[in-house]
């Protein structure tokens, strides 16, 4: 069972509004409801301060986090988008009352009720300004106090501001696009350390950074998509290759439709079999030709192809039974 509880908060009291969280939290809430296939993922708790009727307190939002995290679930997520807050000692989330800053609900006691959770995996996920400091204390020299199983994921680091662009948080936008897929690896998993590299390497080093903290001892998927390749295809890494690097010998019988001339020889049915996976194992850089810049080629010119780094990854995995 995996339970998600995605907050957004628009409306301030006191404190200037802002106009993308609910949208944001709205997005998270879709991606992570069902699997590509449509599938249930998570079973979502949404909620959404959009105006004076629908504010939330700070007492609603920490029940709701004792909800969330009072469980033995395979994964309890929080995600908020709103407004945050530093002080030399702490950092807050504020809920639609606060109007002090250091009037919001401690980020450390949301700390603390995840790090006690029987939930074997808490991810902790802050699209709001200064987040970054979540999971630190001052007292020990600003180190992370995380106990196994816990990730946090935060826009920024704890002296910089989460930035909008088009009605919508640059960080969410971006966690959302590696939901949808863009974090994915072959098998179609998205873990929060494929997030995490998704949305540090879209933004340069002059923008707000991503913090990613984390203590496990393995990734869980968050997430599943269509994969590029059928599991049945890579596992055929292994019969194709009979080593990690072995060289793949091609010729004119693995095209299908060889032009003339074709040296006399004519295509065979399972040769083209195997040349069909092969390509799409190419286009996913696990396989490159020997000799010729494309397979086409290599096959025309009775080459070889072998498996590239990544490639031989994969074979590895597959030969250990890792997948």
């Amino acid at each position: 069972m995996k339970k998600a509880l995605v907050v957004g908060v628009n409306y301030y009291k006191t404190l200037s509004n802002l106009y993308g969280c609910v949208n944001d939290a709205y997005k998270v809430n879709q991606v992570l409801e069902r699997h590509m296939n449509g599938e249930l993922n998570f079973d979502v708790k949404h909620v959404t301060a959009i105006d004076p009727e629908s504010a939330l307190t700070r007492k609603q939002l920490k029940d709701d986090l004792k909800n969330l995290f009072n469980d033995d679930c395979e994964i309890a997520l929080f995600y908020f988008a709103g407004h945050g807050y530093i002080e030399d000692s702490a950092g807050y989330l504020l809920t639609s009352e606060c109007s002090d800053g250091d009037d919001g609900l401690p980020l450390q006691d949301i700390l603390d009720m995840a790090n006690s959770s029987k939930s074997k995996n808490k991810i902790i996920v802050l699209d709001s300004c200064h987040s970054g400091i979540a999971g630190t204390l001052k007292s020990l020299g600003d180190k992370a106090i995380l106990t196994e199983g816990m990730t946090i994921l935060t826009a920024s680091t704890k002296d910089q501001y989460a930035e909008e662009v088009g009605g919508s948080g640059i960080f969410t936008s971006l966690f959302v696009d590696a939901l949808n897929g863009g974090a994915a690896n072959l098998l179609g998993d998205i873990t929060p350390g494929s997030i995490y590299a998704h949305i540090d390497q879209s933004l340069s080093l002059w923008e707000q950074r991503p913090v990613f903290k984390t203590n496990v001892k393995a990734f869980t998927s968050l997430r599943k998509v269509s994969p590029p390749i059928q599991l049945s295809e890579l596992r055929q890494l292994t019969e194709l290759f009979e080593t990690a690097s072995t060289e793949f010998a091609l010729d004119p019988s693995f095209e299908p439709q060889p032009p003339a001339p074709n040296h006399g020889i004519e295509p065979i049915i399972e040769n083209t079999r195997k040349f069909s996976i092969l390509q799409k194992l190419n286009r996913l850089n696990l396989v490159r030709p020997v000799g010729e810049d494309h397979m086409y080629f290599a096959a025309m010119n009775s080459k070889a192809c072998r498996l590239t780094v990544l490639g031989e990854h994969y074979w590895n995995l597959i030969t250990n039974k890792r997948i």
